[in-house]
């Protein structure tokens, strides 16, 4: 059983996470801005206030935690570049501050950086919304940054599919490193329930730390 801090635990994909991991035993904290917007009840589960761009707040949060989950986002494109990559210092940030003690960091990611079948990066696709493009720019800049930074903390960034959508949980997905996951007839999707699957997997089981993976059917 571990104990995880999932930060932006009210939104469509921190939601799943917490709840794919107290079905599984963990003892989760969830961590929002505004507590009221959790409303519900599980033994294993506490809700705390947070602020995931003050490192001070992280490393409060972190403390006592075997793994920090970033599943914050920003809404709209401008909303995610003034978010995720000054979430992915703070938080880095924020860890490194407990020193040996400090949890593992897992962030949700972004599928842009992804390379397509025909060899280009995914946001580079012509015809993408320029707030479409500004949302994966955001996860690209929070990717380099982790790269950037070396042995300082032990993350996880995890990429979804090209499409995640609420669906159903199927407990089948298939991972890649840096290629976008596609099937047979090129698409390429993710349910949410089954990204969050994937992501307590990962803690359950190492297998990507200091390294982006991805997931789809």
């Amino acid at each position: 059983m571990a104990r995880i801090a999932v930060f932006g635990a009210g939104g469509s994909i921190g939601h799943r996470v917490v709840s794919e991991a107290l079905d599984r035993g963990h003892e989760v904290t969830a961590v929002v801005r505004d507590p009221a917007r959790i409303t519900r009840s599980h033994p294993h589960l506490a809700v705390e206030r947070g602020d995931v761009l003050d490192p001070a707040s992280v490393a409060a949060v972190g403390r006592g935690q075997d793994v920090v989950v970033s599943a914050v986002g920003g809404d709209d494109g401008p909303g995610h570049l003034a978010l995720i990559e000054p979430s992915a210092r703070s938080l880095v940030a924020g860890l490194h501050a407990l020193g040996a003690e400090a949890p593992r960091l897992i962030m949700v990611g972004g599928a842009g950086s992804l390379r397509t079948p025909d060899g280009r990066l995914l946001w580079d696709t012509p015809g993408l919304p320029k707030a479409v493009v500004e949302i994966m720019r955001s996860h690209g800049d929070a990717l380099a940054y982790l790269r950037s930074i070396a042995s300082e903390v032990r993350w996880t960034s995890l990429s979804p599919a090209a499409r995640v959508e609420s669906g159903r949980r199927t407990g089948r997905y298939r991972t890649a490193l840096d290629d976008l996951v596609v099937d047979e007839e090129g698409n390429s999707v993710i349910s949410t329930e089954d990204y969050a699957t994937a992501l307590v997997d990962e803690i359950e089981r190492p297998a990507h730390i200091g390294r982006r993976f991805t997931v789809g059917y």
